[in-house]
Protein backbone atom coordinates (compact mmCIF):
# COMPACT_ATOMS: atom_id res chain seq x y z
CA UNK A 1 0.00 0.00 0.00
CA UNK A 2 1.59 3.21 -0.88
CA UNK A 3 2.46 5.61 1.57
CA UNK A 4 0.64 9.19 1.16
CA UNK A 5 1.57 11.29 4.48
CA UNK A 6 3.17 10.70 7.67
CA UNK A 7 1.76 12.89 10.37
CA UNK A 8 3.41 13.72 13.86
CA UNK A 9 0.10 13.89 16.76
CA UNK A 10 0.32 14.27 20.12
CA UNK A 11 3.75 12.01 19.74
CA UNK A 12 2.64 9.65 17.42
CA UNK A 13 3.67 9.57 13.91
CA UNK A 14 0.61 7.75 11.53
CA UNK A 15 0.72 6.29 8.34
CA UNK A 16 -1.58 7.45 6.00
CA UNK A 17 -2.46 5.46 2.20
CA UNK A 18 -3.83 7.29 -0.81
CA UNK A 19 -7.22 7.46 0.50
CA UNK A 20 -5.97 9.31 3.94
CA UNK A 21 -6.77 5.90 5.56
CA UNK A 22 -4.30 5.19 8.53
CA UNK A 23 -2.55 2.46 8.04
CA UNK A 24 0.45 2.38 11.58
CA UNK A 25 1.11 4.70 13.85
CA UNK A 26 3.94 4.18 16.22
CA UNK A 27 5.15 6.48 18.87
CA UNK A 28 7.55 9.06 18.63
CA UNK A 29 10.02 7.60 21.23
CA UNK A 30 10.14 4.27 19.30
CA UNK A 31 11.11 5.82 15.72
CA UNK A 32 13.00 9.20 16.70
CA UNK A 33 12.35 12.22 14.23
CA UNK A 34 11.19 11.80 10.98
CA UNK A 35 13.39 13.15 8.28
CA UNK A 36 11.82 11.46 5.02
CA UNK A 37 9.24 10.01 3.36
CA UNK A 38 8.28 8.28 0.24
CA UNK A 39 5.22 6.55 -1.38
CA UNK A 40 7.77 3.50 -0.20
CA UNK A 41 9.87 4.03 2.11
CA UNK A 42 9.68 6.33 5.97
CA UNK A 43 13.43 7.79 7.20
CA UNK A 44 14.08 8.26 10.70
CA UNK A 45 16.83 9.68 12.80
CA UNK A 46 17.34 8.47 16.58
CA UNK A 47 20.45 8.38 18.85
CA UNK A 48 22.90 9.33 15.55
CA UNK A 49 21.41 6.34 13.63
CA UNK A 50 19.53 6.14 10.50
CA UNK A 51 16.01 3.91 10.52
CA UNK A 52 14.53 2.71 7.54
CA UNK A 53 10.88 1.72 8.14
CA UNK A 54 7.94 0.35 5.49
CA UNK A 55 4.45 1.38 5.52
CA UNK A 56 3.33 -0.30 8.17
CA UNK A 57 6.53 0.92 10.34
CA UNK A 58 7.81 -2.23 10.40
CA UNK A 59 11.76 -1.67 11.03
CA UNK A 60 13.53 -2.42 7.51
CA UNK A 61 17.40 -1.41 7.83
CA UNK A 62 19.65 0.53 10.13
CA UNK A 63 22.82 2.07 10.14
CA UNK A 64 25.01 5.03 11.99
CA UNK A 65 25.02 8.29 10.29
CA UNK A 66 29.27 7.97 10.23
CA UNK A 67 28.40 5.39 7.98
CA UNK A 68 26.18 7.60 5.77
CA UNK A 69 26.64 11.21 6.65
CA UNK A 70 23.96 13.98 5.99
CA UNK A 71 20.45 12.48 4.82
CA UNK A 72 19.57 14.22 1.60
CA UNK A 73 16.10 12.97 0.54
CA UNK A 74 14.04 9.81 0.13
CA UNK A 75 12.48 8.60 -3.41
CA UNK A 76 10.58 5.80 -4.10
CA UNK A 77 12.81 2.76 -2.67
CA UNK A 78 15.97 4.61 -2.77
CA UNK A 79 17.89 6.85 -0.12
CA UNK A 80 20.74 9.47 -0.75
CA UNK A 81 22.94 11.23 1.12
CA UNK A 82 25.69 13.86 1.21
CA UNK A 83 29.25 13.43 2.67
CA UNK A 84 31.18 16.77 1.37
CA UNK A 85 31.54 16.64 -2.31
CA UNK A 86 30.16 13.08 -2.90
CA UNK A 87 26.70 12.32 -3.39
CA UNK A 88 25.68 8.79 -2.16
CA UNK A 89 22.59 6.31 -3.47
CA UNK A 90 21.36 3.76 -0.79
CA UNK A 91 18.69 1.26 -1.57
CA UNK A 92 16.15 0.27 1.69
CA UNK A 93 18.72 -1.78 3.34
CA UNK A 94 21.03 1.03 3.30
CA UNK A 95 23.09 -0.99 0.50
CA UNK A 96 25.28 1.23 -1.43
CA UNK A 97 23.88 1.43 -5.03
CA UNK A 98 26.03 4.15 -6.33
CA UNK A 99 28.03 7.41 -5.55
CA UNK A 100 29.26 10.47 -7.70
CA UNK A 101 30.90 13.92 -7.13
CA UNK A 102 28.82 16.97 -7.21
Amino acid sequence: MPISNVELKNRMYYVYDEKQKEIAHKHQNNVGELIGFSSELIVFYNNKMYYVYDENLKEISHKHENNLSQFKNVVGRTITFTNGKMLYVYDEKLKEISHKWL
